[in-house]
């Protein structure tokens, strides 16, 4: 029905055709779509989140293996809505409440690869089969990512004094009304709305112009099924961009529809979201730079790994 509407509005009203139409009537219809599907899922998902103590995580990971602490944490990065940059603060109060350091480096990883942006919008744009794939590609890179990190024991290579806290950690309970945790939930979901609707609108923009003007030729030729190194070419091009996933799956969904295998589409993404030099520019003030490539050297890796099993297994 609103497709029929921005039709209507481009090609009755405006009178526009050929390539100008297919661009502006992409920007207008996604633009709306991705904006509808961040305010509802967000606020689902901010909701759900006001039944769950953060600190509950740092609380129970006290005392727990290493494994199993790999994959909580991971599994907490699915409801904390950062960027590569925005996990940092989160990922060094782990360190201060004397979680390990390969724990920590699992929501580092998962936190801007698999948050619930990135799932919604890729429920939306490709349905729960291919988010189910990524969501366990993703947590299994930031799991096995963290866990070999641990193993090295690196933590000789952490620069910043961090002062222990001290004391047993203890977790508080939150007693919320159900229309406080509703208002609660709007007024994050709005919060971060604010904060994305602009990429949004740029990822559009720039998917836009691709979809319109560029020839999926070009795409295919590059990034296609017959280039047997697009995943890795994918993840070294989308290494010194900085985004997140509510800018760059618009770009997600036109490559995709002009010819690059999802798998290579999903590695640029990801080394998008996960890795970035301005990740990198914040952690070295942190971490020395050994530690920081092990890191991008592991997570590429695996991201990698995923943009294969991806256009084998949907091939």
């Amino acid at each position: 029905m609103f497709k029929d509407a921005v039709d209507y509005l481009t090609i009755d009203i405006l009178g526009l055709t050929g390539k100008i139409n297919d661009t502006l009537n992409f920007f207008i219809y996604d633009t709306f779509k991705i904006w509808f599907l961040l305010i509802s899922i967000i606020f689902v998902v901010s909701y759900l989140r006001t039944h769950f103590n953060t600190e509950y995580v740092r609380v129970h990971l006290q005392g727990k293996s290493l494994l199993y602490g790999n994959i909580l944490a991971a599994l907490f990065g699915i409801i904390t809505p950062f960027c590569s940059c925005s996990a940092i603060p989160l990922f060094l109060g782990f360190i201060q409440a004397r979680i390990p350091l390969g724990v920590t480096f699992s929501f580092l990883i998962s936190s801007p690869m698999n948050n619930e942006i990135a799932i919604a919008l890729l429920f939306g744009l490709f349905g729960w089969k291919v988010t189910a794939l990524y969501i366990g590609f993703g947590l299994l890179v930031a799991i096995l990512g963290g866990y070999l990190i641990g193993k090295m024991n690196m933590q000789k290579y952490v620069l910043m004094d961090v002062t222990p806290m001290e004391g047993e950690l203890e977790d508080v309970e939150i007693k919320l009304t159900t229309k406080e945790r509703i208002k609660e939930a709007w007024v994050y979901t709005a919060d971060i709305f604010k904060k994305i609707w602009f990429y949004v609108l740029i990822g559009v923009g720039i998917g836009a112009f691709i979809h319109g003007y560029v020839p999926a030729d070009l795409i295919v030729e590059y990034a296609g099924a017959g280039n047997p190194f697009a995943p890795l070419i994918a993840v070294l091009a989308g290494i010194p961009m900085y985004s997140n996933a509510a800018g760059v799956m618009p770009l997600v969904e036109v490559l995709t529809g002009k010819g690059m295998m999802l798998g290579t589409a999903l590695s640029f993404m990801m080394a998008i979201t996960a890795l970035s030099l301005p990740e990198a520019m914040i952690l070295k003030r942190i971490l020395d730079i050994k530690l920081i490539g092990i890191f991008f050297g592991i997570v590429g890796l695996g991201i990698i790994a995923i943009g294969y099993l991806f256009n084998f297994i949907l091939a």
